[in-house]
């Protein structure tokens, strides 16, 4: 029953790594979003033109850059990346372990753990910056009565929430085929609580950014999108720390048994 099964792990790793894929292909434009006015670059239609007078400098730019996009993506999917890159992170150090040996595979976790989390922590400071800059525009343009509410319909109101739903269907489809992979890989991948935690965070991160879709009326999900984007953020930042503290924990106890061994 404690034997390893190696073609069930290398079938989480493909099935994880799947999902990951997936949610960095949400990213791009119109997948998530449809807008109904076509908006050429830094150049908005005449009933937008009165409209953005009452704004200021930086509200008319932002508005005129994004709107130049055509189709803005959303954030709380393809942020599930970052998190879901954790679990993809972990399970391909196992597979690493197959094939060198444990003292080397200590020296690479460690080091490796450490870029990881770094360039982690990076990456979801980003894309909070960027969800907290949306949000406070989207807010700020729908409660600016009546011509901030009608740029903010215009561009953000319509989103594609049926076919979120068949994407975060999709992916959580496959984190039960990647949760059951493991289990038939070794059962005692059960015992380990940082992996059944991390595991379980990434299924609810998924029902998360399925809720906030889903509670409010149609114009005001993207204001919930980006919200579902901050909480995954604020979640990955905590994970990339505690990964950060491992690895500096593996590397130093590394430094250690190097030194008694070369004593």
């Amino acid at each position: 029953m404690n034997r390893l099964r190696t073609p069930f792990l290398f079938c989480a790793i493909v099935l994880i790594c799947i999902v990951v894929l997936i949610e960095m292909g949400t990213a791009l434009p119109g997948v998530l979003r449809s807008n109904p006015i076509p908006i050429t670059a830094f150049q908005l239609p005449p009933q937008l033109s009165a409209a953005t007078a009452g704004l200021n400098r930086d509200q008319q730019n932002m508005v005129a850059q994004l709107s130049s996009q055509g189709h803005p993506p959303g954030l709380g999917l393809p942020d599930l990346a970052l998190l879901d890159s954790i679990m993809l992170f972990t399970v391909i150090l196992m597979g690493v372990a197959l094939f060198i040996p444990e003292r080397l595979h200590g020296r690479v976790q460690g080091i490796a753990t450490l870029i990881f989390s770094l360039l982690l922590m990076g990456f979801a400071l980003r894309q909070i910056f960027i969800a907290l800059s949306l949000l406070m525009l989207m807010i700020s343009l729908l409660i600016s009565i009546p011509f901030g509410t009608l740029i903010y319909l215009i561009v953000y109101g319509s989103f594609n929430r049926a076919g979120a739903y068949v994407v975060l269907s999709v992916i959580m489809l496959l984190k039960f085929g990647f949760s059951g992979s493991l289990f038939f890989a070794q059962q005692r991948f059960l015992e380990s609580k940082g992996l059944l935690l991390l595991l379980l965070t990434s299924l609810l991160g998924t029902v998360l950014v399925s809720l906030l879709l889903g509670i409010v009326p149609a114009f005001l999900v993207s204001i919930t999108d980006a919200i579902a984007a901050l909480c995954i953020g604020i979640i990955t930042i905590i994970w990339g720390i505690t990964l950060l503290i491992g690895s500096i924990t593996s590397i130093i106890k590394t430094v250690r048994l190097n030194r008694v061994l070369t004593a």
